[in-house]
């Protein structure tokens, strides 16, 4: 079929104002992280799940491969979009349907950013469990579709602990309604597994049903100096140990990065920057003068211990917002060109021997590259920054880079990918995570419910 036929099928479906051509889609970036022209046949904008049904039929008929838009905030091209793609964007399906304060749940459209969500359940007393720090611009679909991970696992869990039930629309139109407002509803297979943590490989999520929680009263925050590895580890222990279902994340951060983002016109640092990590401690909890007596004491016992060198507990919000923005604000790090993030899931008792390894092969083959690391301590998801050298071919760099960082994955029990997917960026490394038979299986669910493998066609893998 003719292109024109395509835009003029799609635009009787969705409206002239929900389709737009190719010539038009270069005003548009490609992604949150890259402001060159998105390319493809069109864009499509559907409302409904009703009407991402519609245009996945009409798709499914012409073998029209499509690429799903979310929040574009990935860092895996799993958003990718060919010349011939079209791309299915999810951007007017925004809507928080229900919050049920009783039930404790929510009903969204999966165009929904997280960020408003979380507004919503906090108007109703109540507190939506992810939180990562695309939050203004990913969307709850996205972090289905991902299986989005966060600042809160150790204490929640990732996304897909998070949904109770969700509607997904096939390549071939087929709407799977398994929405589901239950904590506990065993009845058959659970078929929204099969959609969570896809990348948009198996089906479109449509709508979804998470859980919330209560909404904590208090909160208490510090950020801590540690010296020595062994360390690093203790104050893991020693901190759920004594803060139990509290503890709401531990997050590291290595010297290296501690001090780049807080050097001279970057953030402003509480601590002397010498020492060798640094973590930012939360927990969350609902009596405030006890929770605080309790948190504090177990800094008291870490530093008496000799496990932490100094600590600074915020006294208000901002000064609270100003430690979280040294975690959160990577923008000093971009001065190093070329620089590529990697986003590594390893064991706790192999994480800091996997970081010297690393560390060890950039410098034998660049003695020059920079490395800064930070990761959720709790759950063992590092994230490095890599910056190999200021000169040469950026593709063969970025080649070299992954071979230093993932081959060595295997012998500590690693996975390539944390939480945020595999895209196409990775697709190469799954052996090293996933056996031969695992990705065989992933390869006959494609071919199961996308025969024609028209949904985000060459992702995660090539069938």
């Amino acid at each position: 079929m003719s292109i024109p036929d395509v835009l003029t099928e799609l635009r009787s479906l969705l409206g002239e104002d929900a389709v737009i051509d190719r010539l038009a889609l270069r005003t548009r970036a490609r992604n949150h992280w890259d402001a060159g022209p998105l390319e493809a046949r069109a864009l499509a904008r559907p409302r409904s799940t009703e009407e991402v049904s519609e245009v996945m039929r009409l798709c499914h008929a012409r073998a029209q491969t499509v690429v799903i838009h979310g929040g574009l905030t990935g860092v895996c091209d799993g958003d990718r979009a060919m010349n011939e793609d079209v791309v299915l964007s999810l951007e007017r399906m925004t809507a928080i349907e229900e919050i049920d304060p009783v039930g404790r749940t929510a009903t969204v459209q999966a165009g929904c950013l997280l960020e408003s969500l979380q507004q919503a359940a906090e108007r109703h007393g109540l507190y939506f469990a992810l939180d990562l720090g695309a939050r203004g611009s990913c969307t709850v679909g996205g972090n289905a579709a991902t299986n989005a991970g966060g600042m809160n696992v150790i204490r929640y869990g990732m996304m897909r602990a998070q949904i109770l039930g969700l509607e997904a629309v096939l390549a071939d139109g087929t709407i799977v309604s398994s929405m589901n407002w239950l904590l506990k509803n065993n009845s058959g297979y659970d078929l929204k597994q099969l959609f969570i943590g896809s990348e948009g490989t198996l089906g479109i999520v449509t709508r979804l049903v998470v859980g919330l929680k209560e909404r904590c009263h208090s909160v208490n925050t510090a950020l801590i100096a540690v010296d020595g590895g062994d360390n690093l580890l203790r104050v893991l222990q020693e901190v759920d140990r004594r803060l139990g279902g509290h503890l709401r994340c531990l997050e590291a951060m290595s010297g290296d990065y501690f001090r780049a983002v807080t050097a001279p016109g970057w953030q402003s640092s509480p601590l002397a920057r010498g020492h060798e990590f640094y973590v930012l401690v939360e927990a969350h909890g609902a009596d405030v003068e006890d929770d605080a007596r309790r948190f504090q004491a177990a800094l008291q016992v870490l530093l008496e211990a000799g496990y932490i060198v100094d600590a600074v507990i915020p006294k208000s919000g901002p000064e609270r917002a100003r430690i979280w923005a040294i975690r959160e604000d990577f923008s000093a790090l971009q001065q190093h060109k070329p620089l590529f993030l990697y986003d590594i899931g390893v064991p706790l008792r192999h994480m800091l021997p996997y970081i010297d390894e690393v560390k060890q092969g950039l410098r034998l083959r660049w003695p020059e590259s920079r490395f800064f690391v930070l990761g959720h301590l709790g759950d063992g998801n590092l994230h490095f920054f890599v910056a190999p050298t200021s000169g040469g071919d950026e593709q063969q760099l970025h080649v070299e880079t992954d071979e230093i960082v993932y081959r060595p994955l295997a012998g500590f029990q690693g996975a390539i990918s944390a939480e945020h997917g595999i895209g196409l960026e990775k697709k190469a490394w799954l052996s090293v995570s996933r056996s031969a038979n695992e990705i065989e299986l992933m390869k006959a669910l494609k071919r199961t419910l996308d025969p024609k493998c028209i949904l985000n066609r060459g992702k995660v893998f090539d069938v």
